[in-house]
């Protein structure tokens, strides 16, 4: 059993160095589908949807199987947790470069405040 919430001195991607950790590993599939179901719930309909490597891929699966398909809706691009945003803007910068497109953005906890076009599951207090 892994707990979600560690107490752990770690490097963020990001580079930041933080006391305590959201370990994503800890969920269960049942969890992650729920999640899903959450997001499908309060999202708008998407084309697609995309997990950035490696945290947003369980999470992208789940969701794609609920793309519209329609070049009108956007892509939807997704993780597990934000820390400052940089990789979902880095992500949608490459993928606007190859697929010019409208985007949102949901992750399941953000540790900050969220880009405009990203909604958090849970939001932290920034």
């Amino acid at each position: 059993m892994i707990d979600l919430f560690q107490r752990v001195d770690f490097k963020s991607h990001s580079g930041l160095d933080l006391t305590w950790k959201i370990e994503m590993d800890a969920l269960t599939p049942k969890e992650w589908d729920c999640i899903s179901t959450m997001i499908l719930e309060l999202s708008p309909p998407f084309k697609e949807a995309i997990g950035i490597p490696r945290g947003g891929n369980v999470l992208g699966k789940l969701l794609n199987r609920h793309g519209t398909g329609k070049r009108t809706d956007p892509i939807c691009i997704v993780d597990d947790v934000l820390t400052t945003g940089g990789s979902m803007n880095d992500f949608k910068a490459k993928r606007q470069w190859r697929n010019p497109s409208n985007y949102i953005g949901w992750v399941v906890f953000a540790r900050t405040k969220c880009p405009d076009w990203v909604t958090a599951l849970f939001q932290m207090p920034y």
